[in-house]
Parts: structure tokens; sequence; C-alpha cells
């Protein structure tokens, strides 16, 4: 992959942060990613090595204990990591997004109190929109939240929590009704709530229950989780940015920057993919040579590679975008849905020039090929994307009549 998915205009800091890392997926991912994904099991070792590498704190700023780098530097490294093993990315982006949300958005005090700690990866982050009934319609939360004095009463039930069991915080998007009148549009009525927690399963707090692992068909390791919220106390300096209300726009802050993350990861499966399935089609045989060298095979491996630079190309640019402070909603949308879509047409490529090999838990492909569904669904599905994109190339282009 020495001439693939190559990113102009890094620094030097930048290109050594990367170095790291990719030795990190090489060395402490990569021989042991399917035998754990198999199994199943949480990755804690390499969990420990990402910590000690810092990259629980990469974005976070330097004064919170952080390093302070860009989206860019951290999409960057996602893909890398991603690439060894798709369900370790999972495990920091919702870290990320949860501390995303606190330096743009939180209370001083809020910064001070979970940053830090964040920074050194000893408080894990989760966020929690969906429910049960919900789909992708955010607006249609049930879950909610009534003001109690100095605290407020959580009742409901959400869905798909990744890092539900391993967090002790998580971010969780409700109704609150309190200060909006009656007919107030639904996303003006919502609220982040930071909620701190026990990592585990069954009760991890008063009122608040993480049932258990849902059994998923791919993107295994890593924890999909419901939570249930049944007369969950909250203190009031727990609302997010200390300001109800805000909740929607906070939430899709962080899932626009989730989007690169999304991008990212279709970025390093991918390669990954690619990179099996070109190094294969260089040792099978049939009719006498490698069947590289058969012109089909070279077909697909030319479209394979044309489809890694392109994702590459856009999720860098949505990236750099973020970083300068301009809107990114549109650039998101189209590097999340095009890496995705990308990714899995690569991984499937691959697995057919795997043939019936490619069917065997045997071999890495097979994994990939159950891990990619998940990044057309997550943050956000294809028609989602398709619908922002739409909206915002009408902002864009405007009929002058």
């Amino acid at each position: 992959m020495a001439r693939l998915a190559q990113t102009a205009g890094l620094t030097d800091i930048q290109q050594e942060i990367l170095s790291t890392v990719r030795d990190f997926v090489d060395k402490e991912i990569i021989p042991v990613a399917t035998e754990l994904e198999h199994r199943d099991e949480y990755p804690q070792a390499i969990v420990d090595g990402l910590k000690e590498l810092g990259l629980f704190g990469l974005m976070i700023p330097e004064e919170y204990g952080g390093l302070g780098e860009s989206l860019l530097t951290y999409a960057l490294c996602v893909e890398e990591i991603a690439r060894g093993w798709m369900s370790v990315s999972g495990i920091i982006n919702t870290h990320f997004i949860v501390a995303y949300m606190l330096k743009q958005h939180g209370t001083q005090e809020q910064k001070d109190h979970f940053l830090p700690r964040m920074a050194a990866g000893d408080i894990r982050g989760a966020f929690s929109m969906s429910e049960p009934a919900l789909g992708s319609d955010v607006s249609a939360i049930t879950s909610k939240a009534v003001r109690d004095g100095d605290e407020y009463v959580l009742n409901g039930q959400k869905m798909w929590l990744t890092n539900g069991g391993t967090s002790s915080l998580v971010a969780v998007l409700v109704r609150s009704d309190e200060g909006h009148p009656e007919g107030t549009a639904p996303h003006k009525s919502m609220t982040t709530f930071l909620v701190e927690k026990e990592p585990g399963f069954g009760e991890v707090r008063p009122g608040l229950t993480i049932p258990g692992k849902i059994d998923k068909m791919g993107y295994k390791g890593v924890d999909t989780t419901e939570l249930i919220m049944d007369g969950l106390r909250i203190p009031a300096n727990r609302v997010l940015g200390g300001e109800t209300g805000r909740g929607f726009y906070q939430m899709m802050d962080g899932v626009e920057v989730g989007r690169v993350n999304v991008a990212a990861r279709g970025c390093g499966v991918a390669q990954r993919a690619f990179e099996l399935g070109v190094s294969y089609a260089q040792q099978r045989h049939t009719f006498g040579k490698a069947i590289a060298q058969h012109q089909a095979i070279q077909f697909k491996l030319a479209e394979m590679a044309t489809k890694v630079e392109a994702a590459h190309a856009m999720m860098v640019n949505a990236a750099r975008k973020k970083d300068s402070g301009e809107r990114n909603d549109l650039e998101a949308g189209m590097a999340k849905y095009l890496a995705s879509e990308y990714c899995k047409e690569v991984v499937e490529d691959a697995f057919r020039i795997h043939g019936g090999y490619g069917f065997s838990k045997e071999y890495e492909i097979e994994r990939l090929y159950r891990e990619a569904p998940m990044l057309l669904i997550g943050e956000g599905t294809a028609e989602i994307q398709k619908m922002i994109i739409g909206r915002r190339l009408l902002e864009e282009y405007r009929f002058q009549g």
C-alpha cells in the first residue's frame, strides 16, 4: 500500500503520529484481530496500548492533557486502526464524539471535570440518540427528562450504544419540555445529559440499567448495548452546556464529525480488503499462472484501487473543511456515503478474488465481509446522507428566477 491513500501536506508531527499508529496496527492488532473477533472478545490489551499512545486524548486540547491535534489527524489514525480491525476504531470513535461535544459545548466546569480524565483514557465515553422504535427519525425521541428541584428525572429506553457497557460517561439525548411551550418544534425541546456510571452490565447506577451485549453479525469485540432509564436522577449541572433545548444541535455537531470518522473507517477497511485481494491474486494459480495475470482480475484490482483512492480523498477533504471552521455537512455526508458504499464493493470484490476460500473463517476477508455492512447504517444510512446532500445542494444552487 505504498502508493494508495497518501495524504499531501502533512506536518512532521502528523506523519510521526501516523507512523506510530501504523506500526501498532501491524504488530498489535492485525495478528490477533480475527481470533478476538471470532470469540467476540473485548480487545483490552489493544485498548490499553492505545491509551499508552495517547490516542484517547488525540483531539482534546493540550490545556486538558490531550495532544490538541486536528480532525484530519484523528481521521487518518482511525483509517489506520480500521485497517487493522474496525471494532477498535469504534471504541475510540464514541469516546471522541463525547469529548468533542464537551470541548465545543460544555460549561467550563464540565470541561475541567471530564476532559483531563478523558484525555488520559481513565473515563471512556459513549453517546446515545437512537431508541428501539426510532430509526433515523431523531425528532421522534420519547425518552424524557422532568425537572425535580436541582435534579432531572430521566425515563426511557435507548438503543445501539457503542461502548455501552465499557464506558463510564454517556451523553444521552432526551426530550425536556421545561421552558418550551406546547407546539415547540421537537428538535428545540431536546437536551443532552452527561450521565456518569460504572462500567459493566446490569444496574450500573440507581435507575440506570445496561442489560447486556447485543449479538451482532459483525462489529464484534466492541460492546453494543441498550440503555434503560427508570427514575434516573441527574444533577442539573450535568446538562451539557448548562442550558436545556440545545441537545439536538449539540448531537448533530458530534455526529457530523462522527460521519468523517465512519468515512475513515470505510477507507481503512477498503484498504485492508485491497491488500488481501492483491496479495492473494499473486499467490493463487489457475490455468498455469497467477490469477493476477488474468485480465478479469486485473480489472477488479484496478476498480478496487480507484475506489480506495476516491474515498480517501473525499474523507480528507471533509476533515480539512471541518478543521478550517467551515460548515462541512455536505462534504461529511458525501464522504460517509461514498466511503461506506465503496468499502462494501471493494470488500466484496476481494471476497470474490478469494473464491471459495473467502467463505472460510480461516481467511481474514470473511471477517471484513461481515464488518463492512455496519458502515452502511452507522451515523446515518445512505438515504439520510442523500437527503442531507440534496438539501445542501439546493441551498448552494438556489434557482434565481
